[in-house]
């Protein structure tokens, strides 16, 4: 019985790959392989000629009784398109079925575009929730995104091009203005990291391109140590962003932590002086 490997691989400099990585997939007799074009440009790039098999979402139920048979016949590695394997990509069904199945499956560590963009962040790294892409259905990703909304923990989410800005202007909506980290095109020849709040990634990224990888900071954990400020810029961006009065008080209580009287106060003195534009 041969050993599953769960294979790491660039995530888009095809030099952030593995010595043991490079070797694993050199010595198995079979590669799973998401794409096997992709693939392949990986295998070329480093001069190896094992044997490939398409394993995605669209064929993985005819596939897997295949790859099962292959692991009774020698190794096999698991690779995505990019980054660790199972991870917001195919996988868990055959990592699943092998281990029922007796089969030792092996992780063969490496890049990972969560943990990359999380590095580089500057936002707090030691509690950390990846939510991978949000659902296409609005009001999904409306009800995913209230639902993490109290939450302390970093989230991390990726993102298309095309859904960019709608799901920045989501973050307002539910999450509020917080601090996010933005990693366009990660390892790539045109990568742009962004750090800043939601709606200056909204003015920055006019016309988004590439794939983005999105981290954003928890929910405050202590309101003793929110500045009225920040506070008061909470609350001008959800009305900005065109909930009225009391919706806006409502997510300004539950995005900050403070009362429902604060917010109410805070809503007040702002009527009164509001923010010069």
């Amino acid at each position: 019985m041969g050993n599953l490997y769960v294979v790491a691989t660039p995530i888009g400099n095809l030099e952030d790959i593995t010595l043991r990585a490079i070797k694993i997939l050199q010595d198995v007799t079979l590669i799973a392989a998401e794409d096997t074009r992709v693939t392949r440009k990986l295998l070329t790039r480093y001069g190896l000629h094992t044997k490939l098999t398409s394993y995605h979402d669209h064929n993985k139920t005819e596939k897997l009784s295949i790859i099962l048979d292959a692991l009774k016949l020698g190794d096999v590695a698991l690779v995505s398109d990019a980054g660790t394997p199972v991870i917001s990509d195919p996988g868990m069904d055959l990592v699943a079925a092998a281990a029922d199945n007796g089969i030792t499956v092996v992780p063969i560590p490496g890049p990972s575009a969560p943990v990359a963009a999380l590095s580089v962040s500057g936002l707090d790294p030691r509690q950390f929730l990846f939510l991978g892409f949000l659902p296409r259905r609005k009001a999904d990703r409306l009800d995913l995104l209230n639902n993490v909304s109290t939450l302390p923990y970093t989230l991390i989410i990726f993102e298309a091009p095309h859904r960019f800005n709608q799901t920045l202007g989501d973050f307002l909506n539910t999450l509020g203005d917080r601090r996010i980290s933005v990693i366009r095109e990660a390892t790539k020849a045109y990568e742009e990291i962004f750090r800043g709040s939601v709606r200056d990634g909204m003015l920055h990224f006019t016309k988004p391109r590439g794939e983005f990888t999105i981290v954003i900071a928890g929910m405050y954990k202590e309101k003793d140590t929110i500045s009225s400020e920040l506070v008061r810029q909470e609350l001008d961006a959800l009305l900005q962003a065109g909930l009225n009065g009391r919706d806006a008080r409502e997510a300004l209580s539950k995005h900050t932590g403070i009362s429902r009287r604060e917010a109410y106060d805070v809503w007040l003195k702002s009527k009164a002086n509001p923010i010069s534009e």
